[in-house]
């Protein structure tokens, strides 16, 4: 019994610490993406971005960070108080937990659960929910419109996405990020499953809001969509967890197809890293490219394409490992 409760102290004290370590990692990742972002749009369109603070405007996200912190909180009128207040904070605290399962590293992992796929997709599930909740309790049209875009959008492709992640499961046997990692010690599955590799990535587009695929958000139609009616740092809840769902897509990407930590030279947690940040560039160089698709073009291109392609992957896959 006493070794029982020893166990579970350092468990639980190893998670708190986890915890601490995550929440600095959003923090910084996310002022980082910010900056990249604005550099890399810049850069497309000819022209230099964020230059006057710190070095290359470095520190221009910062002094934003501490301009939004000091910003008035206000809430409207005729708002669905408890809801409105609860969205942010059900759409930032699911990314939080998901870094729990996530290898940076072989050793580098809060918690190596043999269910962490499902952990992390089953977090992620929340997000449409707490942009329903906001955009609702808004009461405004342009929210509601927002929201009701985004559970079309997030249910649309959440199917393909799911079916094309089961591809390089069912080639592992295993639920568990890290097996996936250590089964591509020869050879990364982007190798073998190219298909399912770009299936990923565009439904990894789409479930973040991303561009083209951004009519959640839709500035020119929608104002900013389901977050409108927030300020101060509960708009900068919704900022934080879309950036943070960008290192995560990224990061599942890195870890099912690209190999994960593995490299040559380099301590595993650069080479996972310089992975994640690589697909995090191909999302934005994605949205400073192509035009934003019409809504309809979105829906359709999910059941009538992505749909039937991820399925018709898994088949050839199991098929092929049948044989075998």
């Amino acid at each position: 019994m006493e070794f029982l409760t020893q166990m579970l102290g350092a468990d639980v004290a190893r998670m708190v610490v986890g915890l601490i370590a995550i929440i600095a990692l959003v923090s910084v990742n996310a002022l980082f993406l910010i900056w990249m972002e604005r550099k890399v749009a810049a850069h497309m369109q000819l022209r230099p971005g964020p230059m006057e603070v710190g070095w290359h405007g470095a520190v221009q996200t910062v002094a934003d960070a501490v301009k939004l912190m000091g910003k008035e909180l206000i809430t409207p009128t005729d708002v669905d108080r408890p809801v409105y207040h609860l969205a942010p904070i059900v759409i930032f605290l699911p990314v939080l937990l998901s870094f729990l399962v996530i290898p940076f590293s072989q050793t580098l992992i809060i918690r190596d659960m043999n269910v962490g796929v499902l952990l992390i997709l089953a977090f992620a599930s929340l997000t449409v929910l707490a942009i329903l909740m906001a955009g609702w309790a808004s009461n405004n049209k342009y929210s509601v419109l927002g929201a009701i875009r985004s559970v079309a959008q997030t249910v649309a492709y959440e199917i393909p996405l799911l079916i094309t992640l089961m591809s390089p499961i069912l080639m592992v046997g295993s639920f568990s990020l890290a097996d996936i990692v250590a089964a591509q010690e020869r050879y990364w599955f982007v190798l073998t499953q190219p298909l399912a590799f770009i299936l990923y990535i565009v439904c990894a587009t789409a479930e973040t809001n991303r561009a083209p695929f951004d009519l959640p958000e839709a500035e020119s139609e929608l104002v900013a969509g389901f977050h409108t009616e927030y300020s101060g740092m509960k708009f900068g809840l919704f900022f934080l967890a879309e950036y943070t769902n960008m290192f995560i897509v990224s990061a599942l990407a890195t870890i099912f197809f690209l190999g994960g930590w593995r490299g040559p030279f380099l301590p595993g947690i650069f080479w996972f890293l310089i992975k994640v940040y690589a697909i995090i560039f191909l999302l934005m160089w994605f949205r400073w490219t192509f035009p934003r698709v019409r809504f309809d073009q979105l829906i359709t291109f999910a059941w009538k394409i992505l749909i039937p392609l991820a399925f018709a992957n898994l088949l050839i896959t199991a098929l092929i490992m049948k044989l075998r």
